[in-house]
C-alpha cells in the first residue's frame, strides 16, 4: 500500500512522457490514453483518501533513503486531500479539450500531464527544496499551456505570468538557502524540530526566511498585492487551460497551510505563528479587491478570474483564523470553489462558441442555438458560487462563518462574505439576464454545441450537488484533517522515525 504514494507523480509522469513522444503520430491514441490515465488518476487519488482517512501519516522514501537526508513523499488527509480534487478537475478538463481542441500541434494533453507531476508533487513533498522543484516544474508546463492556441493576449499576458514567477522562484530560493544555512535542514519534519530549539542570534534570520516565503506562495496564491498577474492571464487562457489552472491559487494556500502550521505553527517556540499578524488583513483585502474586480468586469472570462480571487481572499481568511473548525471549513470551501471555478470557465467557453467571433462581452446579441441548456448551466454555477442553497457553497461559506464566531473582527469577514455573495449574485445575474434574455431578436447562425464537451462541464458542475449531498463525509474528512494538522508531532514523529520505503 505505502508505493500508492508514489503514483500520482509516476503516473503523470510517464502519461506526459509517452504523449510527448507520440506527438503527431496519431490524435486518437493520444487523447485515449491521456483520458484513461486521467482516470486511473481519479481512482488511485480517492483509494489515498481512504488510505489517509485512517489518520496514520504514511511516508514514501525515494531510493530508500532515511529522512531527513532522502527525498521522502508524505501522505497525510491534507495532501490525500488536495491530490484528489486535482485529480477530479484535471479529468474533467482534459475530457472537454479532448472534444474541442482537436490540433495535433498544441500537445495539450502531454503539457497537462506534467503539470499535474509539479502539482501532485508540491501536494505531497516533505521537503522545501523539493517543493521548490516541483514550483518549477508545474510552472514550466504551464507557461506553454498559456500560450496554447496562439493570440496576441495570450503571449503578452503570459509573459507577464513567466516574468513574476521567475522572480518568485528566485525569492523561493533565497528563502530555501537561507533556512538552510542556518538549520542545515530543508526537510519539514526535521525544520519543525530545530525551529523550536534556535538561539536568540538565528531566529531572526528565520523568521526572515519565513516571512520570504509568505511574499512567494502569497505570489502563487495571487493575495494582494501580488494578484494582478491572474485575471488577465487566465482570462486569455484557453477554457480547460484556465479550469484546470483553477488549482494553481490553491498550491499557494496549501503551502501557506502546511509551512506555517508544521515548520512555524503553535509549537515554534519564538517564531511560533509567525505571518498571523500579516495573514488577516492581506486576506479581507484580498477578499475586497476580487469582489470590486467582479463587479467591474466587462466580460465573462474576467467576471470568473475574480471569482477565483475572491474564493482565495475567503480561503486565506478562513486560514488566518487558525482553528481548526475554520481549517475544515476552508478546506471544503477549496474543493467546492476550485470545481466550481473550473466548471464555470468550461460553460463560459460554450457560451462563446455561440456567439460570433466567440465574444464573451457582456451585452446582448443574438439568441444562442443552445440558450435553455446554457442558461440553466450557467444559473447552477452562478448559485454555487454566490453560496445560495442547496449547493456546495452554502455549506462552505456558513461552516466558514460559524468558525469565524462573533468576534468584533470577525465581523470584517461576515460582512465581506455576505457583500461578496451579493456581488457574485448581482454582477452574474447581470451577465445571464443579458445574455440569454435582453438578445436582439435574431438567432445566431453558429452550430450547437456536441454532447461530449456539454457532458464533461455538467459533469464538473455537478461535484457541487455531490459535495452538498455527501457534506456530512467530506466535513468529517475535513474536520479530522485540520486537527491532524495541529497535531504536527504526529507529522514530524512519522517521518523522521521512517528508515525507508521498503518497511
Amino acid at each position: 500500500m505505502t508505493h500508492l504514494i508514489a503514483l500520482p507523480v509516476l503516473i503523470p509522469l510517464v502519461t506526459g512522457l509517452l504523449l510527448v513522444m507520440l506527438a503527431g503520430k496519431g490524435f486518437r491514441l493520444t487523447r485515449t490514453l491521456s483520458l484513461v490515465s486521467a482516470a486511473i488518476m481519479v481512482l488511485v487519488s480517492f483509494l489515498l483518501v481512504y488510505t489517509a482517512d485512517s489518520g496514520a501519516v504514511q511516508v514514501y522514501a525515494m531510493g530508500d533513503w532515511a529522512p531527513p537526508f532522502g527525498i521522502v513523499l508524505v501522505l497525510d488527509r491534507l495532501s490525500a486531500l488536495m491530490v484528489a480534487t486535482t485529480s477530479v478537475l484535471a479529468f474533467f478538463s482534459l475530457w472537454y479539450a479532448a472534444s474541442t481542441m482537436d490540433h495535433p500541434a498544441y500537445n495539450l494533453n502531454g503539457l497537462i500531464h506534467l503539470l499535474l507531476v509539479g502539482i501532485n508533487g508540491a501536494f505531497l513533498t516533505g521537503d522545501l527544496f523539493n517543493l521548490f522543484v516541483c514550483f518549477e516544474v508545474l510552472l514550466l508546463a504551464s507557461y506553454g499551456l498559456l500560450v496554447q492556441g496562439g493570440g496576441p493576449d495570450r503571449a503578452r499576458f503570459g509573459l507577464h505570468y513567466v516574468i513574476l514567477n521567475l522572480a518568485g522562484s528566485s525569492l523561493f530560493l533565497i528563502a530555501v538557502a537561507t533556512l538552510y544555512g542556518v538549520t542545515g535542514t530543508l526537510n519539514m519534519a526535521d525544520l519543525a524540530g530545530r525551529v523550536q530549539t534556535l538561539s536568540g542570534d538565528d531566529a531572526p534570520i528565520v523568521a526572515a526566511a519565513g516571512l520570504l516565503f509568505l511574499v512567494v506562495f502569497g505570489l502563487k496564491s495571487a493575495m494582494v498585492p501580488l494578484y494582478f498577474w491572474l485575471p488577465k492571464a487566465y482570462a486569455s487562457a484557453s477554457a480547460p487551460v484556465a479550469a484546470l489552472f483553477a488549482i494553481m491559487t490553491k498550491i499557494g494556500v496549501y503551502s501557506i497551510v502546511r509551512v506555517y502550521t508544521l515548520v512555524f505553527g503553535d509549537s515554534a517556540g519564538h517564531l511560533a505563528n509567525l505571518i498571523q499578524p500579516f495573514l488577516w488583513p492581506l486576506a479581507l483585502v484580498t477578499l475586497a479587491v476580487g469582489i470590486v474586480g467582479l463587479l467591474s468586469a466587462r466580460n465573462l472570462r474576467m467576471q470568473v478570474s475574480y471569482l477565483v480571487i475572491v474564493s482565495v481572499g475567503t480561503l486565506l481568511a478562513g486560514v488566518a483564523l487558525n482553528s481548526a473548525a475554520a481549517l475544515s471549513a476552508t478546506f471544503y470551501y477549496l474543493i467546492h470553489s476550485t470545481w466550481v471555478c473550473g466548471a464555470l470557465y468550461l460553460i463560459v467557453d460554450l457560451i462563446r462558441r455561440q456567439r460570433s467571433r466567440g465574444d464573451d462581452t457582456i451585452v446582448s446579441g443574438p439568441l444562442l442555438p443552445q440558450h435553455t441548456l446554457l442558461g440553466l448551466l450557467f444559473f447552477a454555477g452562478a448559485i454555487s458560487i454566490a453560496g445560495l442553497p442547496p449547493l456546495s457553497g452554502f455549506v462552505g461559506k456558513v461552516m466558514l462563518l460559524q468558525a469565524a464566531g462573533a468576534s468584533s473582527s470577525a465581523a470584517w469577514l461576515w460582512g465581506l462574505v455576505l457583500v461578496g455573495g451579493l456581488a457574485s449574485i448581482t454582477a452574474l445575474s447581470r451577465s445571464g439576464s443579458t445574455l440569454f434574455w435582453r438578445t436582439d431578436g435574431t438567432l445566431s447562425d453558429l452550430p450547437r454545441t456536441p454532447f461530449w464537451p456539454i457532458a464533461a462541464a455538467t459533469g464538473l458542475l455537478a461535484t457541487s450537488l455531490v459535495l452538498a449531498l455527501w457534506g456530512e463525509a467530506v466535513t468529517r474528512y475535513t474536520q479530522a484533517m485540520a486537527e491532524q494538522l495541529f497535531q504536527a508531532d504526529i507529522y514530524v514523529r512519522s517521518v523522521l522515525g521512517r528508515a525507508g520505503a521498503g518497511e
